[in-house]
């Protein structure tokens, strides 16, 4: 199936989700939080371990992480600056070791084989579909080898019910905070990952990827 066209570029990405981000955390919760739990499944992480999240938002999962990795390092990086101070109350007083900034999934600034695993949720439905290589080429770079890599997404509905959501897209791409179904499955080899897994599921109709991969 073809994937829509990306209507946001990267200026109005960040003037739509300062505005959302106050209540972004109810529609991560109704429509998100199954994949979101799932994936920081399949992410297995040990404490100790190097952790990056590309585009935290809230902190829904970089919370989660934190908590499962506190003596780990912990690297949370987003476009938007009002998602990351929400990102950063949910982190509390706790003394795990954390690092939340403004960053861009274009242009990683950390070393190569830096991480052992990357999480990115909720971000390539964003993007052109003609971009999702070279971003998942610093993904790629940014890991260690046999590093694992593991990404959420609006895709494509399996059942008329779950095409709500993409119509509503089609009609105003603002009305979905510029989201529309994606699928990575088969973009991840040319990148370079290997042992791809994907899963779907679906929450009050939204539907979501869940694909793991190593280098």
């Amino acid at each position: 199936m073809s994937i829509a066209d990306a209507k946001l570029n990267k200026k109005q990405v960040v003037q739509v989700y300062s505005q959302i981000a106050f209540f972004y955390d109810v529609w991560g919760n109704l429509t998100e939080a199954k994949a979101r739990s799932r994936a920081l499944q399949l992410a297995n992480i040990q404490d100790g371990e190097s952790v990056l999240e590309v585009a935290v938002g809230t902190g829904l999962a970089f919370r989660e992480i934190v908590r499962m990795n506190p003596n780990g390092q912990n690297f949370g990086i987003d476009l938007t600056q009002t998602m990351l101070d929400r990102a950063r109350k949910k982190l509390g007083q706790t003394e795990a070791h954390y690092q939340l900034a403004i960053g861009d999934a274009y242009d990683l600034r950390f070393e190569n084989a830096r991480f052992d695993v990357l999480m990115n949720s909720y971000m390539f439905d964003l993007l052109p579909e003609v971009d999702f290589v070279q971003v998942l080429d610093g993904f790629k770079r940014v890991l260690k080898p046999g590093g694992r890599l593991v990404l959420v997404n609006m895709t494509k509905g399996e059942h008329f019910y779950q095409n709500f959501y993409e119509l509503l897209y089609r009609i105003n791409p603002s009305w979905m905070a510029g989201c529309r179904g994606v699928q990575l499955a088969n973009t991840l080899p040319k990148a370079g990952f290997k042992n791809i897994s994907r899963e779907m599921t679906s929450q009050l109709g939204y539907p979501s990827e869940i694909l793991t991969a190593t280098l």
